[in-house]
């Protein structure tokens, strides 16, 4: 079991998560896909790489915009499960899907 991330921790862990913030005790991220199957192809492969880390995100599916909001229940916020996995979602986006910020 992780424990939770200081303030100063998180702020120390946001500043290596392009296009990450913290809002409400969880890290958020929201970036638009150039189509929706590209969307979909995202949220698969944050899905594998989820389970695989036995730590699953809330995804927020918009025709081909994505909020991916990460946090841990059991310890009531932030913790490095979820900066472990906002780490691999960054590269899952920055692989050729062509994600970018919302408009």
């Amino acid at each position: 079991m992780s424990a939770r991330l200081s303030a100063g921790d998180v702020q120390a862990a946001l500043s290596s998560l392009p296009g990450w913030s913290e809002r409400e005790g969880a890290l958020v991220r929201t970036v638009k896909l150039p189509s929706f199957p590209l969307a979909l192809a995202a949220v698969v492969a944050v899905g594998a790489t989820a389970q695989a880390m036995n730590h699953h995100p809330d995804i927020d599916i918009r025709y081909r915009t994505l909020t991916f909001n990460l946090s841990s229940h059991d310890v009531g916020g932030i913790s490095a499960r979820d900066v472990a996995l906002a780490q691999e979602i960054t590269k899952i986006l920055g692989a050729d899907l062509g994600s970018k910020p919302p408009d």
